[in-house]
């Protein structure tokens, strides 16, 4: 009873409230406990990812999250090869790049799972076969260091970026690991072509990997502006007293929705469905909104006062089908303008 006790409080103080005598019953419970874990490959900020893990076996004793995360191209590519070596390790599947699932799905490589509440999402944030769905989306933005940019110098849109003031002074994640600047290149390419990346790049911006990346370079000065990086990261480390500003460009900010998918060859199926199950629920995308600054699909979720909601903001959206098939075509471009 105490453990029980211990474990109703951890998740009434986070917001999330699980009916242990109705789980119990579940026998896709049971199921999930025999197999023991679920293997979860996942782009989202290793923290985050840890927190949801956590909180997930917090709910279901006995289940354990083995969360494995990297960028959102290497997942793909993870993925990819051990299927090529009849490895079949991983349950679910959480990338940043849409294409990713559109391209798996004709592989007939993702299960047909539908989590309950899902239908409820908007257009945009669901695979209208059932194949995967928007676990969180986020905004591709311009950040600045409070200490060593004035509010009144920093870049206000995406074209103030290519001001030769800030060369050498600026970072950017790379498209080649990131799935977040996948879906950032492509919709500013959407919107002024090849030629803004061209000329971007004659300010000689230090490159990183992942999206999360530019925040930590930003924060410390290493760098005064970051061109691009997903807008929750940035948000999570202002919340922790870093000198770090936010900019939403008024011409539009980059819409990165990042899906999830159960693997078609899962090993641990029953602890994938109720692992999807758990992340797709209202209180855990809650607390996302929350303490993680991240959007989401649900209808019922609530966002801090300190952050624009999705319909405050003009977004620039990417198509998925469009986004697998220029893949290639980003990487390479974007290795020609900034030579990495």
């Amino acid at each position: 009873m105490k453990r029980l006790s211990g474990l109703v409080g951890l998740l009434a103080s986070i917001g999330i409230v699980v009916a242990a005598p109705v789980a119990a019953q579940d026998t896709r419970v049971e199921a999930a406990k025999k197999e023991g874990k679920v293997v979860w490959y996942t782009s989202l900020a290793l923290p985050t990812a840890e927190k949801v893990g956590k909180l997930f076996e917090a709910a279901y004793p006995g289940i354990k999250v083995e969360v494995q995360r990297t960028g959102s191209q290497r997942i793909l590519q993870r993925v990819m090869q051990e299927l090529q070596a009849n490895l079949k390790l991983v349950d679910v599947i959480h990338t940043s790049d849409a294409g990713h699932f559109v391209l798996l799905k004709e592989k007939k490589l993702l299960m047909k799972y539908t989590p309950p509440g899902v239908d409820a999402f908007p257009p945009g944030f669901k695979d209208k076969d059932g194949y995967y769905f928007t676990l969180r989306a986020t905004v591709n933005v311009i950040a600045y260091n409070t200490k060593l940019v004035p509010a009144a110098e920093a870049p206000k849109g995406w074209k103030d970026l290519l001001d030769p003031k800030w060369r050498g002074k600026m970072v950017t994640a790379h498209p080649g690991y990131s799935g977040v600047i996948s879906t950032h290149v492509l919709a500013l390419v959407q919107l002024y072509g090849w030629d803004y990346f061209k000329q971007l790049a004659q300010n000689k911006l230090m490159l990183v990997q992942s999206a999360v990346d530019p925040a930590g370079v930003v924060a410390s000065g290493e760098r005064q502006v970051a061109v691009d990086g997903g807008d929750y990261y940035y948000y999570q480390m202002k919340k922790k007293g870093n000198p770090i500003e936010v900019v939403y460009p008024k011409e539009g900010v980059p819409l990165v929705v990042s899906p999830t998918a159960i693997a078609s060859f899962a090993p641990h199926p029953n602890a994938a469905k109720l692992f999807s199950d758990f992340t797709f629920s209202r209180e855990l995308q809650q607390v996302m909104a929350d303490s993680e600054g991240l959007y989401t699909g649900h209808p019922e979720v609530k966002y801090p006062a300190d952050k624009p909601k999705l319909s405050d903001l003009k977004l620039l959206t990417v198509d998925p089908e469009e986004l697998e098939k220029r893949n290639e075509e980003i990487k390479t471009r974007f290795v020609e303008f900034f030579g990495a």
